[in-house]
């Protein structure tokens, strides 16, 4: 026979073990550093500046003006 195991044991093990892994995941995604943030909002602000200056010309979004007249 194979051995006998207590499921209710073995349930709040994997639950357990399922939370220290969304844990994990967590660190990883938002345990930056306050120099880390900063650095990635100055890049994201250069690349926004970067794609305003490569904007052509004319209507821009949501800012379609008044109608010629005519």
């Amino acid at each position: 026979m194979g051995d006998v195991i207590n499921l209710r044991q073995a349930r709040k093990a994997r639950a357990r073990a399922d939370k220290q892994a969304e844990a994990a995941r967590n660190r990883a995604h938002f345990g930056r550093t306050k120099g880390q943030k900063a650095m990635e909002a100055a890049e994201r602000a250069r690349m926004e500046a970067v794609l305003e200056g490569a904007r052509r010309g004319g209507v821009a979004d949501g800012d379609e003006g008044d109608p010629p007249k005519g």
